[in-house]
């Protein structure tokens, strides 16, 4: 069997192909393996925080993401007792980013934004309806068995990445652990069209309200508002996703104001998992396929892409011949080290952060927002660039 001269993606989500499209920009050809017939239309993920958008500026993805977002400077907690607690703006780290905002924009707009520049591309090629059944290693590459319509066939290359998912068949295949835990409840997100700047004092696009027994936050995106609510065990799946129980839990919003247009409800369990290992000889695991998280503070799909240039930049460099092979492991050593250090801990503080019933988590926030260097400190952390930094700090 000849083996191709090419990295195999398996997935076609913004990780797979942020990590497609830095490999092209570099000149190593790429084939996307995608399980569905096209790209998901799923929102998902919609919010990118600055070091990402710097990323995807490299890419030439940015400015029509952005194009079709909504630019987010700040970002608010509140509570139900007391109302706006802290607002943080992210101006007082435009030193550190050329994007110094979020943005709010569902990630199915921008693998369609990559795909449109990667798909006439003589380096880069898309197949659907392929998805990975095994995976076989020789010293010279790999060779994954990919189901297709119905037949199995074999796709040889010299690299093969995972990034398909939290039920990542790579990871499977490579026989990879996912060790962690899943949350007792689990997460519903109601989007309505309604106005809430009209109703809400002073809000912002992006806010967190804490409350011990229903917290909740609201995001705002291009085409909708996203209101997330923590379900508990003992409320039923049926019931969770009945627009009897999203209206209730909608009324508790703004007193007075009930009845509103529901035009998507999505649940879903939450989970905290990290992969034992994310490089296993030629083959790799980014993204969801790599470690999952709670998603208050948006912090997955972003540390998907920031696995997907750490890698990618690896790995063009060792395809030229201007590094080792074992550069690759440094992926590995950064990216696995400070997904535990930062993103798991992180996801899971600001959860329990938004179920304080004290006083504690509201003075906190009250004294790093009063102080310009904690604030900035706090941005650093919030939009990811502090784990940046410690991920290059590992060497």
């Amino acid at each position: 069997m000849t083996m191709h001269h090419r990295v195999l993606i398996a997935g076609a989500g913004p990780v797979g192909m942020v990590a497609a499209a830095n490999l092209v920009r570099q000149g190593v050809p790429v084939t996307v393996l995608e399980a569905n017939a096209n790209l998901t239309d799923e929102s998902r993920a919609s919010t990118f925080h600055p070091p990402t958008l710097d990323m995807l500026k490299e890419l030439g993805a940015a400015q029509p993401l952005i194009a079709q977002g909504l630019i987010a400077p700040q970002f608010q907690y509140r509570n139900k007792r007391d109302g706006l607690i802290a607002q943080f703006d992210f101006g007082a780290i435009a030193d550190a980013t050329a994007h110094p905002y979020r943005l709010q924009c569902e990630q199915s707009r921008l693998t369609r934004i990559l795909l449109d520049r990667l798909r006439d591309q003589e380096n880069f090629d898309i197949v659907f309806s392929s998805t990975v059944r095994d995976v076989a290693q020789t010293a010279q590459g790999v060779e994954v068995t990919v189901e297709r319509n119905g037949r199995r066939e074999i796709e040889t290359g010299r690299f093969l990445i995972g990034a398909d998912g939290a039920r990542s068949e790579t990871r499977g295949a490579l026989g990879i652990a996912f060790e962690g835990f899943t949350w007792p409840e689990r997460f519903l997100v109601v989007s309505t069209p309604f106005d809430f700047h009209r109703v809400i004092r002073d809000l912002v696009r992006v806010n967190y309200v804490a409350d011990p027994q229903r917290w909740h936050f609201l995001l705002q995106t291009p085409d909708a508002w996203r209101i997330m609510f923590p379900v508990r065990a003992d409320e039923s799946d049926e019931r969770a996703l009945s627009r009897d129980f999203a209206q209730a839990l909608m009324a508790e919003l703004v007193p007075g104001i009930d009845g509103y247009e529901i035009i998507h409800l999505t649940l879903y369990r939450v989970h905290q998992r990290v992969a034992t290992t994310f490089r296993k000889g030629r083959a790799f695991l980014i993204g969801d396929a790599a470690h999952i998280n709670n998603p208050l503070g948006g912090m997955g799909m972003n540390g998907g892409i920031h696995d997907a240039i750490n890698l990618t930049e690896r790995l063009a460099a060792v395809w030229r011949g201007a590094s080792p092979d074992s550069e690759l492991d440094r992926f590995d050593k950064q990216r696995r080290l400070v997904i535990q250090e930062y993103v798991e801990r992180q996801s899971i503080q600001n959860k329990k952060n938004l179920e304080s019933a004290g006083n504690e988590f509201r003075d906190r926030l009250i004294e790093i927002a009063a102080s310009p260097q904690k604030a900035r400190d706090y941005l650093l952390a919030v939009s990811m660039i502090s784990s940046l930094k410690r991920a290059q700090e590992l060497g």
